[in-house]
């Protein structure tokens, strides 16, 4: 049976029973908590020969609130603000923070944001926005891309993420035609990759993924693309990058999971409806630092652009 913490309806349960010369272990069964629990229960708030339910409860809240959590210091409070402030997830701050010896559970964090903003505080917007819209009617089937490789043809070791090297296109498209943007991730590290472009056209696309890979050619063994035809110059990129391209089945959005997931985050910084006339090449370049150095969770919470360039030192 797993640990619970006892409730005040619990206590007086446990009140009731030892009047009437109930064994612990029968409490603990008539309950349905650990023995343990009302072992520790008894020790901690039987003070005297009685056992007094009211008093319990009162002096549980007590610990609570004088509990290490809520002991939080101002140094550390101010490490969390600013964590927050760099697009952090409390999950993550919570985890790096463990990692330098100080314990503050994400809920925690999470509770510190929310009171922040009952007082008028920003730190909220900083959280990711987890709700997608999705258009509504039928899907038409785009042009099939000549000699397109499959997925299915793609090594197994894709799959495993075990080798450095291999990586997943996409693109994120501006309001109305007004540009849009080539993003790339290496799916072992999470690298992050992304340049605007025009249009989406396969040229301006073809170019900007060949500008943005050149540098780390050495270390592309795969692409992995969607069947969008702005990806219908593959061979093209195959060449210059001496790689293999492979495209995902038709709909299939989760074959290339970890780039649309990277995609959300860009979204953060770059909304759905930008003119993206308006967004300059720092910007973006600011949002793609900011996202690669943001902890990972299957990292365990390192930085993908820490990472990456340990993996290019070592290849």
């Amino acid at each position: 049976m797993s640990y619970q913490q006892l409730t005040e309806g619990k206590r007086y349960q446990i009140s009731a029973l030892l009047e009437q010369k109930v064994s612990v272990s029968n409490i603990a069964h008539t309950i349905k908590y650990h023995r343990a629990t009302i072992y520790r229960e008894l020790k901690r708030n039987k003070k005297t020969k009685t056992y007094c339910p009211k008093k319990a409860q009162d002096a549980c809240l007590t610990r609570r609130k004088t509990s290490a959590k809520y002991r939080i210091s101002s140094k550390t409070i101010d490490f969390i603000h600013i964590l927050i402030e760099f697009d952090w997830s409390p999950e993550q701050v919570s985890n790096v923070l463990k990692m330098c010896g100080v314990l503050v559970s994400h809920e925690c964090i999470f509770q510190f944001i929310h009171d922040d903003k009952r007082l008028k505080g920003t730190l909220y917007r900083h959280l990711r926005q987890g709700h997608k819209r999705y258009r509504k009617g039928k899907r038409t089937r785009s042009e099939a891309i000549k000699n397109a490789v499959s997925i299915e043809e793609r090594p197994d070791v894709v799959d495993t993420r075990e080798r450095f090297g291999d990586w997943e296109i996409d693109t994120v498209l501006g309001k109305n035609g007004t540009g849009s943007i080539v993003t790339l991730l290496e799916r072992k590290t999470r690298c992050y990759l992304i340049k605007k472009v025009n249009s989406k056209s396969a040229v301006d696309v073809t170019r900007a993924t060949i500008e943005l890979l050149m540098p780390f050619k050495a270390h592309v063994h795969t692409i992995t693309a969607d069947n969008g035809r702005e990806f219908a110059h593959h061979k093209e990129i195959a060449e210059a990058l001496s790689t293999k391209v492979y495209f995902a089945h038709p709909y299939s959005s989760w074959e290339r999971g970890a780039n649309e997931n990277s995609n959300g985050l860009l979204r953060q910084y770059v909304k759905k409806g930008t003119d993206l006339r308006e967004i300059e090449d720092d910007m973006i370049h600011w949002a793609m630092t900011r996202i690669n150095y943001r902890p990972r969770k299957c990292l365990g919470f390192k930085q993908p652009a820490i990472v990456f360039k340990e993996m290019c030192l070592a290849a």
